[in-house]
């Protein structure tokens, strides 16, 4: 799942994704153990070997977790549309 998500977003921006831009666009990573945090920053620094560049994705504890409004749930699906993510 993780090299999915490395290849299916810019890592390397901190200031959104694409056209977003903004702190809300910001990727990240949220972990609930400390397995699953110890497996994000090992890959997360495996990538930085291999392109010799500093990936601004964070890795941070989960919170509190609010799904979506009705509107936003399967958009692309509803609207017909193509997701723009190169991992789809």
């Amino acid at each position: 799942m993780l090299d999915i998500f490395w290849k299916s977003h810019n890592p390397y921006r901190s200031d959104g994704q694409g056209p977003d831009i903004g702190s809300q666009y910001r990727a990240a990573i949220f972990y609930n153990s400390d397995e699953q945090r110890e497996q994000a920053e090992e890959s997360k620094a495996a990538l930085e070997k291999s392109k010799a560049q500093t990936v601004a994705t964070m890795i941070l504890p989960a919170k509190e977790f609010w799904p979506a409004e009705d509107y936003h749930q399967q958009y692309h699906e509803k609207k017909g549309m193509v997701p723009a993510c190169p991992a789809y």
